[in-house]
């Protein structure tokens, strides 16, 4: 059974700082393309950031320069290190697992941010 226990959400002022954690079990974690994803109110899910097999990332124009998606294949952890946040971030957000055959989903995280 694949598990995704996300953690590290909460209220900040803009300007700081949050860092994401997605802890994954019941999947051979070195083999998925690990993502964020986060959906504000009445907004679509839209891609935050992604990690693949080999380390290569990918980020939203919107958060480039200030998100940092990371990983570590020993702890079967991928996280989000967030700064310079902004109220425009603010919304709920999903850890995600990808190996081509199977997509899981973490149950999501709220951020709000204060401006």
């Amino acid at each position: 059974q694949v598990q995704l226990v996300e953690s590290g959400g909460g209220l900040v002022q803009a300007g700081g700082s949050l860092r994401h954690s997605c802890a994954a079990s019941g999947i051979i974690f070195r083999m998925n393309t690990m993502g964020w994803y986060r959906q504000a109110p009445g907004k679509q899910r839209e891609l935050v950031a992604k990690i693949t097999r080999a380390g290569r990332t990918n980020y939203a124009d919107s958060v480039k320069g200030r998100f940092t998606i990371s990983r570590d294949n020993a702890k079967n952890t991928v996280y989000l290190q967030m700064n310079s946040l902004k109220p425009e971030d603010t919304a709920v957000y999903y850890c995600n697992a990808d190996n081509w055959t199977v997509s899981s989903w973490g149950q999501g995280t709220q951020v709000t941010v204060s401006s």
